[in-house]
């Protein structure tokens, strides 16, 4: 058989996970269901759930006052355990890991024993069938593409959507989901002893080593610019035309020596001065395709955005400007940091 399950908690932090509801599906080998159930629980706590980045709260679909009504996790593990370590069962999950985590750490709240059994995972299978194990499918979006309707965050509905999931894989390979684990050649996860040792695959461990090969050479390439940054610092231009603006480089081109080195010697020598935070920078340099949190606090503290390519024509420009008039430095800060492209380039006037 197998038992698709899912959990729901009212909140979770490094040490604890208050679980408030078990939902399950259990089926035989041709996902025939044999009952569906959703055990609700007393999390003894409040409700206090945030999205992955801990910021837009998240809701779930009941009725938060009936789990004051509900037993607590010690007087329903007796059925949770049976269900989970039952032998001629194959235990499921979507992201199984992180729920196999919530039933460690309450175990451990409540000094129960330790879960012992071995788990699958249809967002790890359905990665190994994907060809892309970077990337953490949801639920919604495998279960949108597979044609599977489910109300998102009711325990027992995840549980029956992660078993038409596994459903629609296994029919699509033509095989059981049994043997489709096996050809993806996946390595169960197991929890024993209070250990738990993730689902495995010799694809998702490649990947591995490839994401972790990847980030050392960010922070190796990161390392040798500030490095650089702080030694060319004490060389500064002070009475640059680019005197005492602030200028931040997104990581992407920090990492980028071919680019970053040079475009920071001239930044110097114009006497700008390098701003580790984007927050605290006048003028900050990125490709034109980033979006992300460093940029935004950029423009939160009104910096102006350019790319590295305006960022050298705009010096260039400077320079020229600067012999026009002799050199003698009667440039502008304003007319220093004009960028080619009107209002919306780079200026770093500081007003």
């Amino acid at each position: 058989m197998y038992l698709f399950f899912d959990i729901e908690c009212a909140s979770v932090n490094k040490y604890t996970a208050k679980i408030c509801a078990f939902g399950y599906c259990l089926t035989d080998e041709d996902f025939n269901v044999i009952k569906k159930e959703d055990i609700l629980i007393n999390p003894h706590g409040g409700f206090h759930l945030t999205d992955r980045k801990g910021e837009k709260g998240l809701v779930l679909p009941y009725d938060y006052e009936e789990f004051k009504d509900c037993p607590d996790f010690p007087a329903v593990s007796e059925k949770i355990y049976a269900l989970l370590e039952d032998k001629n069962t194959l235990v499921c999950g979507h992201a199984t890991g992180n729920d196999v985590k919530y039933l460690n750490l309450e175990s451990k709240r409540f000094s129960l024993r330790s879960f012992a059994f071995d788990f699958a995972d249809t967002q790890y299978v359905y990665m190994c069938l994907k060809g892309d194990m970077k990337r953490q499918y949801s639920l919604g979006a495998i279960a949108e593409e597979l044609g599977v309707e489910f109300t998102p965050h009711r325990a027992a509905d995840d549980s029956y959507a992660t078993m038409k999931t596994a459903e629609a894989m296994s029919r699509a390979a033509g095989i059981s989901f049994r043997e489709l684990i096996k050809k993806c050649d996946i390595t169960l996860g197991r929890i024993e002893n209070y250990e738990i040792t993730s689902v495995s695959s010799r694809a998702g461990r490649r990947a591995k080593a490839e994401a972790r090969q990847k980030r050392e050479r960010r922070e190796k390439a990161m390392a040798e610019f500030h490095r650089f940054a702080d030694v060319s610092a004490r060389k500064r231009n002070k009475s640059g035309v680019w005197a005492g603006v602030r200028v931040c480089f997104s990581h992407r081109i920090e990492e980028d020596a071919e680019v970053a080195f040079p475009l920071l010697r001239e930044l110097l020598a114009a006497g700008a001065i390098y701003a580790y935070k984007s927050a605290e920078c006048d003028l900050y340099v990125c490709p034109a395709d980033e979006n992300g949190l460093r940029r935004k606090a950029a423009e939160d503290k009104g910096a102006k955005i350019a790319t590295a390519e305006e960022c050298f024509a705009a010096l260039k420009n400077a320079a020229a400007r600067s012999a026009a008039d002799g050199g003698a430095g009667g440039v502008s800060e304003s007319a220093a940091c004009g960028m080619a492209g009107g209002a919306d380039s780079c200026s770093a006037d500081k007003g």
